[in-house]
């Protein structure tokens, strides 16, 4: 798992930069990347993965989160399956300069700042802004710029969002032990359906295994052997949305023991599998795949 700079131009004639994805995800790369320019993502509809700086967990029917500059974060095709449709904006905070006095700039400027830790909007929130992020695929000039000014006093007035972070990830603190953690986590992602031997994953590291279990505790906070747990009960989370048996689920993310894995989904999702596929059911539009916050210091 790498993290890169992506560098972002500006549409012509204009100080930011619209995208609009609805090509099938096969033909995008949903890596981890960071980049000045403050990100307004909004997901049409679909289910993926949202990973912005140390916090990972899962979306269903849509998304819109804000992402403060230079946060490191994933792509929000990741994980998930066609149709997958989504409008992004990116802008440095530079373009919205307008007297400090006036209300409306403290109100957008208290939102950027709150965007360090990233923002998650309800859904409510996301349907109310999605007119205007269509509107803006077909603006241009000042038009397109007044829209940008609309929807960011929107958000900064509603109270219906959850904080993703709490803490801001600094971009830097990746650099550190990058290539050993990279390789560690690139295995858990190659091996997480299978027995994972973690003297096997010491030795990958270059690590004794007392070394290594320092090392891992140190860098992300958590036990190496919680974090594969926590990982395959992300990707049990997924495999449940798509309507795969419990037992299914279990065995597909490496558990080998149904009471085990109920155990565990229990304890990182507050919920009983047969309850999370119920409440998947009867509440489509607002269930959250949540499968708790993984706060890795290494930016995973």
């Amino acid at each position: 798992m790498k993290v890169t700079f992506e560098r972002v131009i500006p549409d012509e004639k204009s100080s930011f930069r619209t995208i609009h994805n609805h090509s099938p995800i096969s033909e995008f790369k949903w890596e981890y990347h960071y980049h000045p320019e403050i990100e307004l993502v909004c997901i049409i509809s679909g289910s993926g993965t949202r990973h912005v700086g140390y916090h990972k967990s899962n979306y269903t029917n849509g998304d819109l989160v804000l992402i403060g500059s230079n946060i490191p974060h994933s792509g929000f095709g990741l994980n998930s399956i066609d149709p997958h449709e989504e409008i992004v904006l990116q802008f440095k905070e530079e373009i919205l300069q307008f007297p400090e006095q006036e209300t409306e700039a403290r109100s957008i400027k208290n939102l950027l700042e709150l965007s360090k830790y990233g923002i998650q909007f309800y859904p409510n929130v996301k349907e109310a802004i999605l007119p205007r992020l269509k509107l803006m695929l077909e603006s241009e000039g000042y038009k397109r710029y007044l829209l940008l000014l609309e929807i960011l006093f929107e958000l900064s007035k509603c109270t219906d969002y959850e904080i993703l972070n709490k803490e801001i990830m600094p971009y830097t603190i990746i650099s550190k032990n990058k290539t050993r953690l990279e390789n560690i986590f690139t295995y858990v992602e190659h091996h997480y359906d299978r027995e994972i031997n973690i003297e096997d994953v010491a030795r990958l590291a270059n690590l004794t295994l007392p070394a290594f279990c320092n090392f891992f505790k140190k860098a992300t906070q958590i036990t190496f052997t919680e974090f594969v747990n926590r990982y395959r009960i992300n990707k049990a989370c997924l495999l449940m949305a798509q309507d795969k048996s419990i037992s299914e689920c279990s065995y597909s993310c490496g558990f080998n023991n149904v009471t085990y894995f109920n155990r565990m989904f229990k304890k990182y999702t507050e919920k009983t599998p047969s309850e999370f596929v119920k409440s998947f059911v009867q509440n489509k539009v607002n269930i959250d795949l949540k499968v708790d916050e993984v706060k890795i210091k290494a930016g995973f």
